[in-house]
């Protein structure tokens, strides 16, 4: 679990400094201030495109997994359902049988009594 923790920072801090470094670029960039300004901006209104983007395939991949873990589950609890069903079955059966056995035992013992 560590190496992924340790990755995850790797991964944010390539993230947060490759960031930074293109807004030190565009800020010693030979270009006027209202060129940069509106550079800026785009790259701004694209980046805020792009992360709504991936909100929404991550939103839209959850949704899908979530459908398919609840269709899952219903699954899983069908075939319980059914295998207690199975169960309830068996037990009934082998009941019926012990109490049948305990009936012909009961009945033998009553036809021979025992000497005094």
């Amino acid at each position: 679990m560590s190496d992924r923790d340790e990755f995850g920072a790797f991964l944010v801090g390539f993230v947060v400094g490759g960031l930074t470094g293109a807004v030190v670029a565009l800020l010693f960039a030979p270009q006027s201030g209202e060129e940069t300004r509106a550079l800026i901006k785009d790259k701004s209104i694209e980046l805020r495109d792009r992360a709504a983007h991936s909100a929404e395939e991550a939103l839209a991949r959850a949704e899908a997994a979530a459908s398919e873990a609840r269709q899952r589950a219903d699954e899983l609890a069908k075939v319980a359902k059914e295998r207690a069903a199975e169960l309830a079955n068996e037990v009934k059966e082998r009941g019926k049988g012990a109490i049948e056995a305990v009936r012909k035992t009961t009945k033998k013992d009553s036809g021979n009594p025992t000497p005094a």
